[in-house]
C-alpha cells in the first residue's frame, strides 16, 4: 500500500519503520513543506518520500499523527475527505509537561476527528501504547496488542491486516463511540501492554 502520514514526528517515524520492510511506501508531510523533511527521508531510506498534507491524503491510507492542538488545522488543510480511510493515531491531550488529558466526558477524540472530516472512514489505531514500547523493528519483536476501532468494517480491515502483517496483534474493539473510548488516552485500555506469544503445534 501507499501510506500517507500527516505528521512526521515519533509516531509517524515509528509506523514508517515498521511498514517499510514489508514493501509498503510511505509519504510523510508537515506544515513546513516537503523540503524540511529531506534529511528524515534520507535517514528512513528507500520507500519514503515527502509531500504536502494534501498529497499524503491522496494515498491508499492516510494516518493522522499530529499533536491534538494541531488536529483541526491539519484536517482542514485537506480539501475533501469523502471516501478516504483516515487512521486517527492522535490522543486528546491538553498539555505535555505535565501530561494532562482533555475533556473525556463527551464524544470520543475519534468521533471529533470524524466530525471534522465529513465522509472520511475513520479508524482509531496506533494510539494506545507509547511508541517506545513498539520500537523493536526486528522480525522477532513481541506481538504487542494494538487496538482498532471504527464504524466502517471495510475500512478497519486493511488497518487490522497491516497491524498483523508488521508483527503485532490487532484487536478490534468495535465502534468509535465504544472502542474508541476504551483505547483513547484516559480510557481503561490506554497504556496497557499486552504481548501475545506464538503457539506452535507439532
Amino acid at each position: 500500500m501507499n501510506i500517507g502520514i500527516i505528521g512526521a514526528g515519533t509516531v509517524a517515524q515509528t509506523i514508517a519503520r515498521h511498514v517499510l520492510p514489508h514493501g509498503h511506501k510511505v509519504m510523510l508531510s508537515n506544515t513546513r513543506g516537503p523540503e524540511s523533511l529531506a534529511e528524515l527521508v534520507k535517514q528512513l531510506g528507500p520507500g519514503v518520500s515527502a509531500g504536502t498534507p494534501q498529497q499524503a491524503a491522496d494515498q491508499d491510507i492516510v494516518v493522522l499523527a499530529v499533536m491534538w492542538w494541531h488536529v483541526q488545522t491539519a484536517l482542514f488543510s485537506i480539501s475533501d475527505w469523502k471516501g478516504r480511510v483516515l487512521v486517527d493515531a492522535t490522543n486528546r491531550v491538553a498539555g505535555i509537561s505535565p501530561l494532562s488529558v482533555g475533556d473525556l466526558s463527551g464524544r470520543t477524540s475519534s468521533e471529533i476527528v470524524s466530525d471534522l472530516t465529513p465522509g472520511a472512514r475513520v479508524v482509531k489505531a496506533f494510539n494506545s501504547v507509547p511508541m517506545a514500547w513498539i520500537s523493536d523493528f526486528t522480525p522477532s519483536k513481541p506481538r504487542t496488542a494494538l487496538f482498532v476501532s471504527g464504524d466502517d468494517g471495510e475500512a478497519k480491515k486493511p488497518v487490522h491486516d497491516l497491524i498483523e502483517e508488521i508483527g503485532f496483534t490487532g484487536v478490534d474493539l468495535g465502534s468509535l463511540a465504544v472502542g474508541g473510548r476504551l483505547q483513547q488516552l484516559g480510557g481503561p485500555l490506554a497504556g496497557i501492554r499486552l504481548n501475545f506469544v506464538e503457539r506452535f503445534s507439532l
